[in-house]
């Protein structure tokens, strides 16, 4: 029993890892600067270069091409080495989610590729813990790969379904790559689009309009919100040459145009 265990665990981490790999190579994140602040708090200046190296194109593509690489040594070696490689890929791999879980809930993890674009969640890290202990209890799998494929049994057939759909249900990636191909639907006056908040927040904090601002913000709570037409508004509390003022910013609930405008009033007005 404990072999069959062991041996589907060598089949779950080279799945993920060719998985991962493939998203990474043939997936591109949308263009997005990291913002050096998050809600007016300064980013640690390692999770911000953490941030920066996770963005840059080179470091995911050299990132899928090592889990590939290490998907692969799983499937045809049974060496210890690759075994201690693979945990110790997906231990740090579980530092880096809880971190950016802890210090940067803007940021996705970057997991596989574009398709973790979203901010990290609980599922996320448990999930990387959850490969982490897999990857710990394959390091006693006495066959690689493709010779538990040869012939499978059907306790380690059983067991990697299992496996398979708790890790889809931990999965968040797969509503992105569900919307990525989902039909066209027919345009909707922007005026009358559901336009959800978590949506406007996220077109409000990747602006270069909060970058400008955000340092003058005193509150990452707003001081009121609303909607006229097609656009929404979002005032909050600041300060700017010693004077408090309400920074009010006016994002766009368009699909296809992500605008965002700011003001600054006096904190008796209210932007018209």
């Amino acid at each position: 029993m404990m072999t069959a265990i062991q041996n589907t665990q060598v089949l779950l981490l080279a799945s993920v890892l060719l998985v991962a790999c493939l998203a990474k190579l043939t997936m591109r994140e949308r263009a997005a600067g990291a913002p050096d602040h998050v809600h007016g708090v300064p980013v640690p200046a390692r999770l911000a270069r953490l941030s920066a190296l996770r963005r840059s194109r080179g470091m995911t593509v050299g990132l899928g091409i090592g889990e590939g690489a290490l998907g692969l040594a799983l499937l045809v070696t049974s060496h210890l080495s690759v075994r201690l490689a693979t945990t110790v890929a997906f231990a740090a791999a579980t530092w880096v989610v809880g971190e950016l879980r802890v210090h940067r809930p803007d940021a996705g993890c970057g997991c596989f590729g574009a398709l973790s674009a979203k901010k990290v969640d609980r599922r996320s890290v448990l999930r990387a813990m959850l490969f982490t202990c897999a990857a710990v209890v394959s390091l006693g799998a006495p066959h690689a790969g493709v010779d538990v494929l040869r012939d499978v049994p059907a306790q380690v057939g059983l067991m990697f379904a299992i496996e398979v759909a708790l890790f889809v249900a931990l999965s968040p990636e797969l509503a992105e790559l569900a919307g990525r191909h989902r039909l066209p639907r027919a345009a909707v006056p922007c005026e009358r689009r559901r336009s959800p908040m978590p949506e406007t927040y996220a077109r409000l904090y990747e602006s270069p309009a909060w970058a400008e601002h955000e340092n003058a913000i005193g509150s990452a709570v707003p001081l009121d919100v609303w909607r006229e037409g097609c656009w929404r508004f979002v005032a909050f509390p600041g300060r700017v040459r010693e004077r408090d003022v309400e920074i009010v910013f006016a994002v766009s609930t368009s699909e296809r145009d992500p605008a965002v405008r700011s003001a600054v009033v006096a904190a008796a007005g209210r932007a018209q």
